[in-house]
């Protein structure tokens, strides 16, 4: 193979000489000599290939010689001879003056927002010695937008950095955020200014995890799960999604990739909750189902290639841009709505009590969660599967809240007979997880071989889309995974204008899988930390004893006595759900 050589470009940043990769900006160059220089609009995110370079907010600006104004360091191209200085008293004093004028159109309400102490805008202001707002005068002001279950708001805090913008356009094609109007009156806003809900937004919450104020938050529920603790006359029992355990521990100072899964059984007990269970018990369940249906579709010649169906944001994605492709997906419910119904039903039974006597809450790694449990197929007889969802970062906050230390807590084990997992429902937590859960059960049923090696490699990583061809019974099985909308796109409409052909697909909405979800504690664009929850999966995964959900006993046991066959009648019913074509806007 030809080596392709990279033209470098040399410069001087605050008297010292670097080479940076021709294309490279003098921020890039700044990087690479671990010089700070602060940003705020600025958002790179290396695995998804992505870079925001609006320049917008002109806190970057650094001194060029040669040039007249100062520059923007994100946007401005690195120049070979270029001499640069990035804290000249000129630079620092444009700096702290944009944010002045910045604060003087922002609410002062850090105290109780949402964002304090994760706002980059409140980090900026400290670091640039801003202790008092120096510009008085006219602010703008919107109505909230609160019309969703999943995601607030609030233009009043918005600073136009446009993050929001980029992620929704550039990386999860969805286009519900566009800058309209001038001057003063500019504002990052939807369509028409629709509400959220009215929209064609998938709720994956990307944008709320690269906001940098408090402009996107999600829709609070930690208050309603403090009053269903305090109601004496309800059973609270509580699920926690394999991704959650993760990522919980960042809250509180634990290294990112640290799995807290013991320590929040605990945690969770001590809040107050009657029974503690996993949510990966039900990913366990969803892989008897969603390979019952592989199973049957192959040997039925039915629909293929059939897409996972565990992600309720990827499914809002293909109810309004592909509603033609509506009959390849799967049919089963997401695995936390596959508990609820169980929840309601079985566990119900099993304790003598009448469901609507029973409070269901997702700790999820999701926005997009919250809104699924609100979709009126997911009510069984007007009662909800699932009656209230929280993220990671409101757990977190619970906890806090309460006064534990997730840290200093000893493990303890998830409550029968809805506790007990096998790995292949821990992997679901990261992208390439569920469609290689569904093969270590489709495999052996289809060849009624064991499989030996049940880690498929191949599937795994942070690349956008993975594909692999595993021989299956004489059948090259061809598989597809793809995370982020934008990938998903990109895969659908191949297959629809027949330029690929698959078997089986997975999709994820949010980078990385449920890992990067919406509601996961800020990463801050730091996507090593989503390489290591993505470690500390496959980690648990193999620690386990059972790694291929068929053997799950208590699965088993579930069919056995409640179910019935898998893909059987019964199962059908509670276990699976129907799509609905919606109008893109």
């Amino acid at each position: 193979m030809k080596e392709v050589k990279i033209n470098m470009i040399n410069l001087t940043i605050n008297s010292r000489q670097v080479s940076v990769p021709s294309g490279s900006t003098i921020l890039d160059a700044a990087k690479k000599l671990n010089i700070k220089i602060p940003t705020l609009c600025h958002l790179e995110l290396h695995d998804l290939k992505m870079v925001n370079q609006v320049a917008s907010c002109r806190i970057c600006v650094v001194e060029v010689e040669g040039r007249r104004n100062l520059a923007p360091s994100c946007a401005t191209p690195a120049t070979e001879g270029m001499i640069v200085r990035t804290n000249t008293s000129r630079s620092v004093k444009a700096r702290k003056t944009v944010m002045e004028l910045l604060l003087s159109d922002h609410p002062k309400e850090c105290l109780v927002c949402p964002k304090s102490m994760n706002c980059t805008l409140q980090s900026l202001a400290a670091d640039l010695g801003i202790h008092s707002i120096c510009c008085e005068g006219e602010m703008s002001t919107y109505p909230i937008d609160n019309s969703s279950h999943a995601i607030v708001r609030n233009l009043d805090k918005c600073i136009l950095c446009r993050r929001c913008e980029t992620m929704c356009t550039e990386v999860q094609t969805v286009n519900v955020f566009s800058a309209v109007g001038r001057g003063f009156e500019t504002v990052v806003s939807t369509s028409f200014d629709l509400p959220m809900n009215e929209t064609a937004c998938t709720f994956c919450g990307q944008c709320v995890a690269v906001c940098p104020t408090g402009a996107l938050t999600e829709v609070n529920n930690i208050p309603n799960v403090w009053n269903a603790l305090r109601d004496p006359n309800k059973l609270v029992v509580v699920q926690t999604a394999p991704a959650v355990r993760t990522a919980l521990g960042e809250m509180f100072n634990m290294e990112a990739g640290t799995l807290v899964t013991g320590k929040m059984v605990t945690a969770l007990r001590d809040l107050g909750f009657d029974k503690v269970f996993d949510t990966n018990f039900a990913a366990d369940l969803t892989i008897m189902e969603e390979a019952s249906e592989l199973v049957h579709r192959i040997q039925h010649r039915g629909t293929l290639p059939m897409l996972t169906s565990c992600c309720p944001s990827w499914v809002k994605f293909i109810e309004h841009n592909f509603p033609e492709m509506l009959d390849i997906p799967s049919t089963c419910k997401s695995p936390h709505q596959m508990f609820g119904i169980i929840v309601k039903t079985y566990l119900a039974e099993k304790l003598n009590i009448l469901p609507a006597d029973i409070v269901l809450v997702s700790i999820m790694p999701c926005l997009a969660k919250k809104y699924e449990a609100g979709r009126p197929e997911l009510h069984n007889d007007d009662i909800p599967e699932v009656d209230i969802v929280i993220t990671t970062r409101e757990l977190g906050a619970m906890l806090k809240e309460a006064g534990i230390d997730l840290s200093i807590l000893e493990d303890d084990d998830f409550d029968n007979p809805l506790g007990e997992s096998t790995g292949a429902g821990t992997i679901f937590g990261t992208t390439g997880g569920v469609i290689e859960a569904a093969l270590r059960t489709a495999y052996e049923w289809l060849t009624d071989t064991p499989l030996e090696k049940v880690e498929f490699t191949a599937l795994r990583g942070m690349s956008g889309i993975k594909e692999a061809t595993i021989p299956i019974n004489g059948m090259n099985f061809k598989v597809g995974v793809a995370h982020g909308l934008g990938n998903a796109r990109q895969l659908l409409e191949n297959i629809r204008d027949g330029k690929s052909h698959y078997d089986a697909i997975e999709i994820m909405a949010c980078p990385g899988g449920c890992i990067g979800g919406g509601g996961q504690p800020y990463h801050h664009d730091n996507i090593e930390v989503l390489h290591k929850r993505m470690e500390a999966i496959y980690r648990e995964d193999r620690n386990k004893t059972l790694r291929k959900s068929h053997e799950n006993p208590y699965v088993k046991k579930l069919y056995n006595e409640f179910l019935g066959e898998p893909y059987g009648e019964k199962a059908h019913k509670l276990l699976h759900t129907t799509y609905t074509k919606r109008q893109k806007l």
